[in-house]
């Protein structure tokens, strides 16, 4: 396809054809496409400036206010701000930050993780089809498994339980192999690694962990921050306050910025500490400091909450008709539905394609993730009408009859 302009939560190709858009350019359009507050935000800024450096303008001053409103736990003033340019930079940055803080290498990461692509970061991502084109090589990267409920590999009731005993055993024991962290870098709700959401005790276990053993515990936020599951950042939802936290993708309402948040105790950087010419854009921040403003003060994150409810409903309601879906789970509007073969829990990764095909040819963009790239997940706009919902839901219900 070819498009040609989007608007609200649709997008319309170069032949007229509309789209019930169900994809958000990855979780990036959460307050959908050409939403006038974003719009009027970037257009004003437009006519001041558009690029500058690490000097201040009211878009700077004005994002930062609005960003320290939200802030989660004791980060609201309390915390320090860097800019970077993307998602994968800003936990780069996040690393580089625990790595000069603790004077210690080591990173602990989750199976299933992706923290970005680019640079060294791409080795803190679990998929090793991306380090393979990395110039970067793999380094004091170590993966505990993540607490995957419907694909655990270990035995035991507690999964949060086995792998925080496992992640303490390894920090505790001088010969378990590897050094003390310098951090650990974990989504709250895994992202690519299939929209996994862990058992409500597992983050707040991680914290107690990082704390005995003082460790920085860094939160990447990118996906799940900004409403997507129904509160502005997801560490929220489990009651834990990162010590680092990454910010991205929709946060810029389509412009590329991104930052992290850290403890302001660890403000004392050298100078040249991670620069980059694009940081901190002024359109970006002028967009960002009105999707965060219209959160902060609209009932969308209300919205998310219960209207999440209601579609995780509706895609458990098809699951009890249907023998190809393994798994639905999901908060707000993060929710994925895991395709498997009939009878088994063998990952299905033809479904999810042939489901996607599908679904697009009705006129609904739909996006996969997972291990095995058999994981449908919902991030649609958070400002999508509810008939827009009900119809990509009757489509996809459609759709998901016809897949063999």
């Amino acid at each position: 396809m070819a498009i040609d302009y989007g608007k609200g939560s649709t997008v319309v190709d170069m032949d007229g054809n509309v789209f019930i858009d169900w994809f958000g350019g990855v979780s990036v359009m959460n307050l959908g496409h050409g939403n006038p507050v974003v719009v009027e935000a970037i257009r004003k800024q437009l006519d001041r400036i558009t690029h500058i450096t690490e000097v201040p303008t009211e878009a700077r001053i004005s994002y930062l206010k609005n960003l320290n409103s939200s802030l989660p736990g004791e980060l609201k003033n309390h915390s320090k701000v860097l800019f970077t340019v993307t998602g994968a930079d800003a936990c780069e940055a996040a690393v580089s930050l625990a790595r000069y803080v603790t004077k210690r290498r080591t990173i602990i990461a989750f199976s299933g993780s992706y923290h970005g692509i680019a640079g060294g970061i791409v080795q803190a991502t679990a998929n090793p089809h991306y380090r393979e084109y990395s110039s970067f090589n793999p380094h004091e990267i170590f993966f505990a498994p993540f607490p995957y409920p419907y694909r655990f590999p270990f035995k035991g009731d507690d999964i949060s339980k086995v792998v925080i005993d496992y992640l303490d055993y390894l920090v505790s024991d001088p010969y378990s192999g590897i050094s003390k962290p310098a951090g650990i870098i974990v989504e709250p709700i895994q992202g690519e690694g299939g929209y996994i959401v862990p058992p409500d005790d597992f983050l707040p276990m991680l914290r107690e962990l990082a704390d005995k053993h003082s460790i920085p515990l860094i939160i990447d936020e990118v996906q799940t921050g900004i409403g997507r599951t129904g509160k502005m950042w997801a560490s929220q939802l489990y009651g834990v306050t990162p010590d680092i936290m990454c910010v991205s993708k929709s946060v810029g309402g389509g412009v590329p910025i991104s930052n992290i948040v850290y403890r302001e105790e660890y403000d004392d950087l050298p100078v040249s500490f991670h620069l980059g010419t694009y940081r901190g854009n002024p359109l970006g921040l002028a967009a960002g400091s009105e999707v965060i403003r219209y959160l902060m003060n609209s009932d969308v994150l209300g919205r998310v909450e219960r209207d999440g409810k209601y579609i995780l409903s509706k895609f458990r309601d098809m699951m009890s008709e249907s023998d190809i879906i393994g798994d639905v789970r999901g908060k707000g509007f993060m929710i994925g539905v895991e395709l498997v073969r009939r009878g088994t829990t063998e990952p299905n990764q033809e479904a999810a394609q042939n489901l996607r095909e599908s679904l697009f040819q009705k006129g609904l963009l739909m996006h996969t993730c997972g291990h095995y790239g058999n994981v449908m997940r919902f991030m649609a706009p958070l400002t999508i009408e509810n008939d827009l919902v009900d119809k990509g839901l009757e489509i996809f219900e459609s759709s998901l009859k016809e897949v063999k």
